[in-house]
């Protein structure tokens, strides 16, 4: 016979997230706290928002935990989905040389990127099709640019090695605050863009669908969704802290 607790010690499910929740440590610190509260251990296989939605669409994951509202409203139009659940907040940053030679610094993304485009200026992208990238692409649709500049570059890849890129070649790059404040090889780079309200930067997490995929570990998934949703879920993301920062904000009750 197996008791309930032993039965719970061997309970795995998937998460597909992304880079930033991973590369800014949060998983670490939150992932142990849940299995102290359910028994269950969680595998996370981080990549940018828009391939982990696709491994949800394919039943390759149990459990979402991604940044980009709009297509995560989608996957649940779509039926792939049982429902969106926010969770936390941060935001995002224009990132770059400290010397700013684009003139970017102020609080206007729009405007710091048509400098950006405007000076030819070098500029990492992350160009995964990330939570990141999509709010990205969005500020370059806002600021009615289609020509970058020649110091355009894509990277297909995620937060941390964008940062190393921007770093090692002294361009531009935008962050969440997240990733940022956990980097470590930071050159001489320095926040030069923050405050704008279009850089707010929501997650939300959801259980995949059983209905298109039956294989789906619904009920342990659902309790992560219930605990990471709950008083003490939400109690140990506000105290997820880098140096006295803390990186992600709690906001289940009261965000959309």
């Amino acid at each position: 016979m197996i008791t309930t607790t032993a039965a719970h010690a061997q309970s795995t499910i998937v998460m597909a997230s992304t880079t930033s929740t991973e590369q800014s440590g949060l998983f670490s610190h939150l992932l142990p706290a849940f299995k102290q509260a359910s028994g269950i251990d969680i595998k996370v296989v981080a990549v940018g928002t828009g391939q982990a939605l696709d491994m949800g669409r394919r039943g390759d994951a149990d459990v979402l935990f991604v940044h980009d509202q709009a297509a995560e409203e989608k996957f649940i139009a779509e039926g792939y989905g049982v429902k969106r659940y926010p969770v936390m907040y941060n935001d995002f940053v224009l990132v770059g040389p400290a010397s700013d030679p684009a003139k970017v610094k102020g609080k206007d993304i729009v405007a710091a990127l048509k400098n950006v485009a405007a000076a030819n200026a070098e500029f990492v992208s992350r160009g995964d099709k990330s939570g990141t990238d999509a709010a990205e692409q969005r500020y370059w649709k806002q600021a009615g640019i289609d020509n970058k500049g020649t110091g355009y570059k894509a990277c297909g890849c995620g937060m941390g090695p964008a940062l190393n890129m921007a770093s090692s070649s002294g361009g531009y790059v935008l962050a969440d605050r997240g990733t940022w404040l956990s980097f470590k090889n930071r050159g001489d780079l320095a926040v030069l863009v923050e405050g704008d309200t279009r850089l707010f930067n929501q997650y939300g997490t959801m259980v995949v669908n059983p209905a298109k995929h039956p294989q789906t570990k619904v009920a342990d998934a659902q309790k992560f969704v219930d605990w990471i949703i709950s008083p003490a879920g939400q109690e140990t993301v506000a105290a997820y802290k880098i140096n006295g920062q803390q990186l992600f904000f709690p906001n289940a009750n009261t965000a959309k």
